[in-house]
């Protein structure tokens, strides 16, 4: 069960605080940031918070003053003295921003890849349809297990993730349309080329190293998938990608 440090609700119509309602199944979105620190850091904040206004229009949810909005909300509710190491989520609807932090869970080296035959609706969009990955996931060790999101023979994501696959130290990516995280445009943009195509799950066995990235994920390497007996080969790659993030989790601003 999840444990909140915060949980707060507000309406679009009036910015009055509500009960607070966490809106999963609903016709809107969400966005995924980690905060860290004391005084805090939000990793990826400015990209986060423009990449869900993106979204918001698409889903014609770009309500009136709703950046602003959103950012007011988070400032009155982060606190300078307080060491945090959480997961901020800014889920939005038609009628309510709610905004919840809750501890982020530290994976473990030996993490496991659980494949699930589930696609999410609209796999493009960071949507609020998850009540089925979020059944998955209730029932698991999010510190040592995450699922795998298949559907015709391939593998697209994880419950959480973005999945890198390496193989020869070139790096791959799913072809499908799904959505790509914050943290994949980072990696794009600071290592060799990544390659999209489909990734077959029968052609798994062929890959070193499987790796989810993502705000709550940061940088895991898969160590098994007991559906396949696949196992780690290597941790190269991962130790490359980390090595990445970690500088870029050092050159993050006090957020203000």
């Amino acid at each position: 069960m999840v444990t909140y440090l915060l949980k707060k609700s507000y309406q679009h119509k009036d910015l009055k605080e509500i009960d607070f309602k966490d809106l999963w199944g609903d016709h809107g979105l969400f966005t995924t940031m980690w905060i860290f620190g004391r005084p805090p850091k939000i990793l990826f904040f400015k990209k986060n918070i423009k990449n869900l206004i993106k979204s918001l229009t698409i889903y014609k949810l770009n309500k009136k003053n709703i950046k602003k909005n959103i950012i007011n909300f988070i400032k009155i509710n982060i606190k300078k003295n307080i060491k945090y190491n959480h997961l901020l989520r800014v889920a939005i609807n038609n009628k309510i921003i709610s905004i919840s932090l809750r501890k982020k869970p530290k994976p473990k080296l030996k993490f496991n890849l659980k494949l699930v035959n589930y696609k999410r609706y609209r796999p493009e969009f960071k949507n609020l349809k998850y009540q089925v990955i979020l059944k998955y996931l209730s029932k698991m060790d999010t510190t040592e297990s995450d699922i795998g999101l298949c559907n015709n023979r391939k593998l697209f994501e994880s419950g959480t993730s973005n999945i890198l696959f390496i193989k020869n130290n070139k790096i791959f990516f799913s072809k499908n349309k799904i959505y790509k995280n914050i943290t994949l445009n980072f990696f794009e943009k600071k290592v060799q080329k990544i390659i999209k195509k489909d990734i077959l799950i029968k052609s798994l066995y062929e890959y070193d190293e499987i790796i989810l990235i993502g705000s709550g994920k940061g940088v895991t390497s898969i160590a098994t998938i007991n559906d396949l007996q696949w196992k780690r080969k290597s941790l190269k790659l991962y130790n490359i990608l980390s090595n990445i993030y970690k500088k870029e989790i050092n050159k993050c601003l006090i957020y203000k």
